[in-house]
């Protein structure tokens, strides 16, 4: 982003800006704008732009409004390279936090223990839902588990199943379709008891009679036997010519073949499930399974009969079928508890190296706490949540009242907080941010809209501090607004914002224009180099005037007086008296002031008469100072000739427009338009042009388009 233009029209009020900010030497200016100049209104616009945002003119709605913000290449800049620091937001809350309480090297190993385990529970529990027909999104695989084994965490329930042996083979249940057996309206069925009298006599009939089969039983069915079968098939026992003998009670049977097993097997199978008692038992069953749903389950028992006499405990059944999957997944069971084992031990780990961990959060509050002056402190409540789970953070505050913490909510916090102090909250919830992009590298232009606004000075000075800290930042490029000149200063002289970087806003009917500041450091300093013109010789009166009275030289102090109120030798005050002054108070002995015998209150009315034609724009500070002290001179011109009582104004030595005013007001009763516009030079004047401090921001802040018009209106009642 080594620069930025801005192209804008009917936005929040401006009627048209177009400038570009070039950052390739730089990464800050700083803007001064006059209050109701533009300084808000550009700060809106971006802070639109920053949230994906139209921005729009609210007062005219119908204009149409046009941006474009753009860097050196012509892309425009995405809504996350804006960042607006307005000058106060008590809802902000920085949602880049957490970036700042994560350590990357333990939270890398913590997501790769969690990683490796959910890969492997994902396999086991892919086999898990194959086997079960479990493949919806409520009814699965491991909510099953938890819900019969009654537990909350289903790693540490894998764990206890294997630790305990629970898990044991079960070749004929893992071969059950656990959602064909229990789907919602089986289940419902059986939980009734609708059919547990029916269940019963069937589970009955079926154990009289295997009990009474000469090879099966209840610990042996025709399951286990086929099973046996295979497995001695399998390795290769009956081709080694082996045989095993079937004891009917009576006699054994040799079986010297695979074949013959089975067959043997398969006859009493069918003998059993082909008695007429134990198949009218079924038939009672059968009539009970009415519902398209319910004759779904019936057709799965009509081909898995034997299942039918353990759904007479048919949760013990739902819990050993599950068992049984994951015997017969054992390889991807073990694989996942192995993993699990181990990454349990990394996690309990990174947990504790978590809570210990001191991390870029609390070095950012450190730094605040060092800079500002507040009566609360933060923490993290869960820290080790934040760093390892991506948590959103729990910021706990503590209010000091006579150095005894006491914990309170935010909401509560803010009701007693003084408005500087929300103000430093709200800051460091800004130096969150600033920092959580820092650390994501994320290149921003930073807007910043009269941050130091109702912050003391030792406040205020840490805010420029945090200012030249950004400013510093490689992927940071600021804007600094402001409509406080001496913030303006401060913050162009601590980050060392020379030249063409120091802005000033004027603005020429609605359309807003951005030019280099031409005093680049102190204004005092660029009229005493240019004194030898009449513009900047007039404007340095005041400054002149308070050096002399500062300095314990009363006559000069006088003299200059009577160039900023009208007194017996105003008029007669020449340009050489005037540079004779300004030799022996700034000792500057080469000063040559132009025509020396020229009265000094007619090269006023001069410049303030071409001032008046000048465009808005070019009325920089001096032609501001010059116009006021024209206003005030005509408005006492004025007064002095309506009162005509000379006595009266030579007896004034202190505040003579203010005592002229209250006279003429007395005075003059009916003529209250004129009466009015006197009020209004004594309301605009003063501050113009006797310093403040060596500051002249009241001037500064005011537009040179109204003290034109004032100084029309004063000069047409002369």
């Amino acid at each position: 982003m080594q620069k930025v233009s801005v192209q804008l029209e009917n936005c929040y009020g401006i009627g048209k800006l177009v400038y570009e900010f070039d950052f390739s030497q730089a990464n800050a200016y700083s803007v001064y704008a006059p209050n109701g100049f533009m300084k808000t209104s550009l700060s809106k616009t971006f802070l639109d732009l920053s949230r994906d945002k139209k921005p729009s003119d609210l007062i005219h709605p119908e204009r149409e409004t046009k941006w474009a913000i753009k860097d050196e290449t012509g892309s425009d800049l995405k809504p996350e390279q804006i960042f607006v620091i307005e000058p106060y937001n008590e809802s902000f809350d920085s949602e880049k936090t957490s970036l700042l309480l994560v350590n990357q090297t333990i939270k890398k190993q913590y997501d790769e223990a969690l990683k490796n385990i959910e890969d492997k529970k994902s396999e086991l529990f892919k086999r898990l839902k194959q086997r079960s027909g479990l493949t919806g999104r409520t009814v699965t695989p491991e909510a099953e588990l938890l819900k019969h084994f009654g537990h909350t965490s289903i790693y540490d329930l894998l764990d206890s199943l294997e630790a305990n042996g629970s898990a044991k083979p079960n070749e004929r249940l893992s071969t059950i379709v656990y959602e064909r057996l229990f789907n919602d309206k089986a289940l419902a069925l059986l939980e009734s008891g609708q059919i547990s009298q029916q269940l019963k006599d069937y589970i009955e009939k079926y154990n009289e009679l295997i009990e009474g089969s000469p090879i099966l039983s209840k610990t042996f069915n025709h399951y286990h036997a086929k099973s046996i079968n295979k497995n001695l098939t399998d390795n290769g026992f009956f081709a080694a010519s082996h045989s095993v003998n079937l004891f009917n009670g009576k006699t054994k049977e040799e079986i010297a073949s695979s074949a013959d097993l089975d067959t043997k097997i398969e006859g009493e199978k069918t003998r059993i499930f082909a008695d007429k008692d134990l198949s009218s038992k079924f038939d009672a069953i059968d009539k009970k399974l009415t519902t398209k749903e319910l004759r779904e389950f019936r057709d799965y028992l009509l081909v898995n009969k034997d299942i039918v006499a353990d759904l007479g405990n048919f949760k013990k059944l739902q819990n050993d079928i599950w068992l049984a999957y994951l015997s017969a997944e054992h390889e991807s069971y073990l694989d996942f508890l192995k993993e699990y084992r181990v990454g349990k031990e990394i996690i309990k780990q990174s947990i504790e190296a978590a809570r210990q961990e001191k991390t870029e959060w609390e070095e950012v509050v450190k730094i605040f706490n060092e800079r500002f002056t507040v009566p609360f402190t933060l923490g993290v409540t869960n820290q080790e949540d934040v760093i390892l789970k991506g948590t959103k953070p729990e910021i706990s505050f503590g209010f000091k009242d006579d150095a005894q913490p006491k914990l309170v909510d935010k909401k509560l916090l803010l009701e007693v907080l003084s408005q500087g102090e929300k103000r430093a909250l709200y800051i460091l919830n800004i130096l969150f941010e600033i920092n959580a992009r820092r650390k994501q590298g994320q290149e921003t232009l930073v807007i910043v809209d009269d941050i130091a606004d109702s912050f003391d000075y030792k406040n205020k000075y840490a805010i420029v501090e945090y200012l030249k800290d950004v400013s510093r930042l490689d992927r940071f490029f600021c804007i600094i607004l402001t409509h406080n000149f001496d913030f303006y200063r401060t913050i162009s002289s601590r980050l060392n914002i020379y030249k063409e970087r120091r802005l000033f806003v004027f603005k020429n009917g609605r359309d807003i224009f951005l030019k280099p500041e031409i005093y680049k450091e102190n204004p005092f300093d660029y009229w005493k180099d240019h004194l030898n013109e009449s513009r900047f010789a007039i404007s340095s009166i005041p400054f002149i005037r308070n050096l002399a009275d500062y300095c314990g030289k009363k006559d000069k102090f006088l003299k200059l007086t009577s160039l900023l109120h009208l007194k017996t030798d105003t008029l007669v005050f020449t340009m050489q008296e005037l540079e004779d002054i300004f030799k022996d108070i700034i000792i500057k002995p080469n000063l040559t002031l132009p025509d020396p015998q020229r009265p000094v209150v007619d090269v006023i009315f001069e410049l303030a008469d071409t001032i008046v034609q000048e465009n808005d724009e070019q009325a920089e500070l001096e032609s501001k100072i010059i116009l006021s002290i024209a206003i005030r001179l005509k408005a006492e011109s004025f007064m002095i000739n309506k009162i005509a009582d000379q006595q009266f104004v030579n007896g004034i030595t202190k505040n003579q427009t203010l005592k002229l005013l209250e006279r003429f007001r007395n005075q003059f009763t009916n003529e209250k338009e004129k009466v009015a516009l006197m009020e209004q030079v004594n309301l605009m004047t003063p501050e113009n042009i006797h310093l403040n401090s060596f500051m002249y921001e009241p001037i500064l802040d005011m537009s040179p388009k109204h003290l034109k018009q004032l100084y029309t209106a004063v000069k047409v009642v002369n």
